[in-house]
């Protein structure tokens, strides 16, 4: 089967588009697949009390963090438990303070076929954090794991992106025969206990990068029995909340789910030791609880919700050659000022639809009533850029010229404008009307600024026939509401697993939209039936697919694909891109470290941290 196809048969996919990701304060956080949740085990919203204990506990990093729901990397969809699997766990290759450019992290050195298939990789001596050592099996112990376990939530890296050579077997799944990945047979071998080998069905331009996911981090071979051939030591229960063994600069030390994870410097690791004894992540759910925290001097680095954040007090002394904009904040509540780093992050914030329950003229209207650039200058206060294209504007075909041109010159619902006229008028030709109005719930994660953008979409779209009804649910169930098709709107993200726009483009694949799977990669449910664009968006995909080698003529013919898959979304509305974030981060002097740069702190090592004595 054609790799890109694949995921359809084996109903194996990323849960929540939802960046995936991150952003420049608490609220937008939490929203992206890799985003945040959670609450605080405190009366008064302040944090004080663990962060009293803390001062008493050594040289702690101290962050505030979301809800985390799992420490196996093969598990983890959401931004917050990423951010600490990337602490315990080492793949083979790494974004350095999360530029987007790759380099070997396990991988001591890697050699690729002349026909982009064949990746070898010799691996670094290394020890797990339970003593044993790393060995090339332990890493196709973890492929496979990612692959064949039930437990995985992103078979489809291994399937579908990077396309590892596999055998298949017939199934019956709901009472139909499908092709399924054959347990056993993946093409990733250990060569020798240093020397790693794995075969692609055909090459794949994004695949160094793919390899930096922490899903591909190393296990030791056969501690958790959840694939065939393996008992285990202990249960993935156990391992993903309480035992994880990783081989990463920091071991695991504690996760209280709703209150804090501990993560403690691992004395022997193959890289250079940690700078400080561990990092404590503070689970704060609230906006003004993760204020007060950060203020009461708690976190060493924090974000500030929006409806606290004054752009008066930015003051930006450089720009470094990774867009990092620094300088200092300040006075904060608390006196102090503060240092700052801002940078465009490689990712989007949209609204989705389930095109199954909410008709095309009414998704159209939405977007017609829609303006992005009110949204980003009045509810979050310029702390990111409109949003007309889905891919981001630093890796969008063309570059960012290309991306402003395209949405100032053809983006047809009204750029840097609220088109009401136009709303009225496309529900009015599909028979809506007073008498005929059309309900919808827009189901939002809790975030105060998605809070005031769904309340002036409402207002605007009473008047063209659409009675909006706004719910919020903690992220967690957002995401499993989706996943089981019980959205009709709702607002997500979706930061850059690997940087580039396939990564972004793949959540419009009408075969992976299907909420019928176990795991959809987006909740759209795009199909002929209800999109007129779902055949050009699915052959667009596909044409991805047919043209994925490292090579300037491949990379042209994906360009192409990439802008017919935006030009699809476009007339179908399957999903509405609103902004793409500038993601702050503030932080006390006595802290030294580099900010992470475009991918994102989930992509970013905690070990070269350092901490001055705190005030």
């Amino acid at each position: 089967m054609e790799r890109r196809s694949f995921l359809k048969a084996t109903g194996s996919a990323a849960a929540a588009a939802a960046l995936a990701g991150c952003s420049s304060d608490s609220d937008e956080t939490e929203g992206t697949e890799e985003g945040t949740g959670g609450g605080m085990d405190s009366t008064d919203g302040s944090g004080g009390d663990v962060g009293t204990d803390l001062k008493q506990e050594g040289d702690l990093w101290r962050v505030n963090t979301g809800t985390m729901t799992t420490m196996d990397p093969i598990e983890a969809t959401d931004t917050s438990s990423g951010i600490v699997i990337q602490q315990m766990f080492d793949p083979l290759m790494n974004y350095p303070d999360a530029q987007p450019a790759v380099e070997g992290l396990m991988a001591a050195d890697y050699e690729v076929s002349e026909d982009f298939t064949t990746y070898t990789f010799q691996l670094k001596d290394a020890t797990f954090h339970n003593g044993d050592t790393v060995t090339a099996s332990d890493f196709v112990y973890a492929f496979e794991r990612l692959t064949a376990s039930d437990n995985s939530s992103r078979a489809y890296f291994v399937l579908d992106s990077l396309g590892v050579t596999h055998e298949t077997t017939t199934e019956t799944v709901d009472g139909e025969e499908q092709e399924v990945y054959k347990p056993g047979t993946l093409g990733v071998e250990a060569v020798d206990e240093t020397t790693l080998e794995i075969q692609l069905e055909s090459p794949f331009a994004s695949t160094l990068e793919m390899l930096a996911y922490s899903s591909f981090a190393p296990v030791p071979e056969g501690m958790i029995g959840d694939i065939e051939g393996y008992e285990g030591e202990v249960t993935q229960a156990e391992f993903s909340s309480s035992s994880p063994v990783g081989n990463g600069p920091f071991e695991f030390d504690t996760w209280d789910s709703g209150t804090e994870a501990r993560v403690s410097a691992y004395d022997d690791y193959y890289g250079e030791s940690p700078n400080v004894d561990g990092v404590h992540f503070a689970v704060i759910e609230s906006d003004s609880a993760n204020y007060n925290y950060a203020m009461n001097r708690n976190a060493d680095i924090f974000e500030l919700p929006t409806a606290q954040y004054d752009p008066g007090k930015v003051s930006v002394e450089e720009e470094d050659d990774q867009g990092r904009q620094n300088g200092t904040y300040g006075e904060l509540r608390n006196g102090a000022t503060a240092n700052y780093s801002a940078v465009s992050s490689i990712g989007v914030f949209y609204l989705g639809f389930n095109m199954a329950s909410v008709p095309k003229p009414v998704r159209q209207a939405v977007a017609y009533a829609m303006n992005q650039h009110t949204v980003v200058e009045q509810v979050f206060k310029q702390r990111g850029e409109p949003a007309y294209n889905f891919t981001p504007k630093s890796i969008f075909p063309g570059g960012p010229q290309n991306y402003n041109d395209r949405a100032e010159n053809e983006y047809p619902y009204g750029y840097d404008d609220s088109q009401l006229g136009e709303a009225r008028s496309v529900m009015e030709e599909a028979g809506y009307g007073e008498n005929e109005r059309f309900a919808m719930e827009l189901t939002i994660y809790e975030s105060g600024v998605w809070s005031e953008t769904a309340s002036i979409l409402r207002d605007q779209l009473e008047s063209v026939f659409i009675d909006l009804e706004v719910n919020r649910a903690p992220f967690n169930t957002l995401l499993e509401r989706g996943r089981n098709g019980e959205l009709e709107m709702y607002s997500l993200g979706w930061i850059a697993d690997w940087p580039a726009p396939d990564n972004f483009l793949q959540l419009l694949n009408p075969p992976q939209t299907d909420t019928s799977l176990d795991f959809p990669i987006s909740y759209v449910n795009w199909q002929p039936e209800n999109g007129d664009a779902a055949q050009q968006a699915e052959e667009a995909y596909q044409s991805i697919g047919e043209n994925p080698a490292p090579t300037e003529e491949d990379q042209a013919a994906r360009n192409d694909a990439y802008i017919q898959l935006e030009n699809a979304n476009w007339e179908d509305v399957a999903m509405l891109p609103v902004y793409h974030e500038l993601r702050e981060l503030f932080w006390y002097d006595h802290v030294d470290f580099t900010p992470p740069a475009g991918m994102g702190p989930s992509r970013q090592k905690m070990d070269t941290v350092s901490l001055g004595d705190r005030e």
